[in-house]
């Protein structure tokens, strides 16, 4: 039986491949240092690619609405600023949240800490009455609720002292905390100048992109990469924009509730569940549980009632904003929209919840797309 040489030539290369497999299997420490070692010099270009893409649908938004519309389409200063004005107030969109972060919820949260250490201590007395009354007919749990001894000063003080001995083991060594804070800086700026560059040159970028693709990969290849990188940006895009005005949204709807049935501590619950809502499905009960403890500390009662107000908001959110808002701009049923949340956060944490459902959402259309041509071509309808 003679081989044809395109059959050679597959057969050579996938012994290639098979012994590449098993001499990285053999060698699996050095393979991962290698790839540790190649993550280390890519990251900071992979931490400006995540920035470009934040930062271009804010971009997008001033560059379409502002300089490219109707009204300044035919002027050429408004041309000429369209990218460098559109990048320079995404920056400033940037700026602004962060300044409101560090300068109207971080003296909140000050404030709050504080205030939360004279409750605790007002708190702990109450708690133990109700205890000792609802357990009266048992003597033994009320003798141990008795001499429970919290003091607020020592668990502070115990808290200082284990942050204290902790911090010492671990910054024994300036220079190694200095190296951390310097490489952090540097590729947080090598990062910044690598996103300013891709968004003021994307399009370029873009074709020089193309052109590679064209020049190495089949056409037909060629036109099956572009159109899943289109389906991705778009999807990816539709995702980010909708949760984070759902989350506003959401967030400033606590807010005003909250300051209408005078619940304390409204701003720092209400920014607090408008940045907790951008986790899909938990986010939300992360920042009712912590809003909870919160007010607890002041009064039980509004606690009670701030779960009854979460339940009602939440399923306001749910059935009428969610869908709305960000609607069908994943195209994922619940259940996978479930299982990309857990296994993201099983595996990245905060941020593998976040990229995890536009990633099983490309996946998900992807193979459905797959299905459907597959079904046509066998002339079956289900």
């Amino acid at each position: 039986m003679e081989l044809s040489k395109d059959t050679m030539k597959k057969l050579r290369w996938l012994v290639v491949f098979t012994a590449l497999v098993v001499v990285a299997f053999i060698n699996y420490k050095r393979v991962f240092a290698a790839a540790l070692f190649c993550w280390n010099i890519v990251f900071p270009f992979v931490l400006g690619g995540a920035m470009a893409f934040i930062l271009h649908v804010p971009m997008q938004f001033f560059e379409r609405n502002l300089f490219t519309g109707r009204k300044y389409a035919d002027k050429p200063w408004a041309v000429k600023l369209a990218r460098p004005g559109s990048l320079l107030l995404s920056l400033a969109a940037v700026a602004g949240v962060l300044f409101l972060v560090i300068f109207v919820v971080a003296p909140e949260l000050g404030n709050t800490f504080v205030s939360l250490g004279k409750s605790v201590q007002a708190f702990i007395p109450q708690a133990q009455d109700w205890g000792t009354q609802i357990f009266r007919d048992n003597p033994e749990r009320v003798k141990w609720i008795e001499d429970l001894d919290f003091n607020w000063d020592k668990m502070i003080q115990t808290g200082i002292e284990f942050l204290r001995s902790g911090a010492g083991n671990v910054l024994n060594s300036t220079f190694v905390v200095a190296k951390t804070v310097v490489s952090a800086l540097a590729n947080f700026f090598i990062g910044f100048v690598f996103a300013c560059y891709i968004l003021l040159q994307k399009e370029k970028l873009s074709t020089q992109v193309v052109r590679v693709f064209y020049a190495f990969l089949p056409k037909k290849t060629v036109g099956k990469v572009l159109k899943v990188c289109s389906l991705t940006n778009r999807i990816f895009k539709s995702f980010l924009t909708g949760q984070c005005v759902e989350a506003v949204i959401l967030g400033s709807m606590f807010l005003v509730a909250m300051w209408v049935f005078r619940f304390p501590y409204a701003l720092l619950v209400g920014i607090l569940i408008a940045f907790t809502a951008l986790i899909p499905i938990f986010g939300t009960f992360i920042g009712c549980a912590v809003g909870t403890f919160l007010i607890l500390m002041v009064s039980p009662v509004k606690a009670l009632l701030f779960v009854i107000l979460f339940l009602v908001l939440q399923q306001i959110e749910g059935n009428l904003i969610y869908p709305h808002v960000v609607g069908g701009s994943v195209g994922l049923p619940s259940i996978w929209v479930l299982m990309a949340v857990t296994v993201g956060g099983s595996l990245m944490g905060v941020i593998g919840m976040l990229i995890f459902i536009p990633i099983t959402s490309v996946a998900y259309t992807l193979f459905r797309e797959a299905v459907h041509t597959r079904l046509r071509r066998k002339k079956i309808k289900v």
